[in-house]
């Protein structure tokens, strides 16, 4: 397994392969569709960001400089006034095969993290600027919600609590590369071999 620290160099992004396993540590977020419509209207598709938008777009940009996105709509529980993760799993990405590509671009992002895999644009993105993504493993809530060691803030909580930006402290979080910056996804590889077994067992 190889240790990242959160932010990560475009280094360290360039040196992992398909297939590698990671153990993340530091601050990332979580966004969903409605955060990532957001940026893309407010911050990305946009010839000015609204003033009223700005200081959250600075936030954004600090942390996701050489950071990282997790597709993840928490369970989440507040005791004396702190947050914390009940439930932490993967949703699905494709999805954000929409959006994602310009994230990456614009905020300068390593990683995206979810289930299920991206699509050809993602992963361009990925060669092109130096990210991965990461599968985490999906069914483990309860036990990937044990890696988040600090709920820090959370952002547009009007958005509803799955589809807020919550920015959390995580230690050894478990994900594995399936898409690399490299061209190569266990997505698209294990799609291939599985219609090459299909197409033996129908002809």
């Amino acid at each position: 397994m190889t240790d990242l620290r959160i932010p990560i160099s475009e280094e360290e992004i360039r040196a992992l392969h398909a297939g590698d396993t990671v153990g993340l540590s530091g601050v990332m977020l979580t966004a969903r569709d409605t955060a990532h419509k957001y940026m893309i209207e407010n911050f990305i598709r946009t010839e000015q960001v609204p003033a009223a938008e700005q200081e959250i777009y600075e936030k954004l940009k600090a942390d996701l400089g050489g950071g990282v996105i997790y597709h993840c709509g928490p369970v989440v529980k507040k005791d004396n006034g702190t947050w914390r993760f009940v439930a932490a799993g993967p949703t699905t990405s494709i999805r954000e095969e929409v959006y994602e590509p310009e994230v990456i671009e614009h905020f300068k992002l390593r990683a995206v993290i979810g289930k299920g895999g991206m699509g050809p644009n993602t992963l361009k993105a990925c060669q092109d600027f130096g990210a991965v993504y990461l599968q985490a493993v999906g069914g483990a809530a309860s036990l990937i919600a044990n890696s988040v060691a600090e709920v820090l803030d959370v952002y547009k909580m009007e958005f509803g609590v799955p589809e807020a930006f919550w920015r959390i402290r995580v230690e050894s979080f478990p994900a594995v590369v399936t898409m690399d910056s490299h061209g190569r996804s266990l997505h698209d590889d294990v799609l291939a071999k599985s219609k090459a077994v299909f197409q033996r067992l129908v002809a």
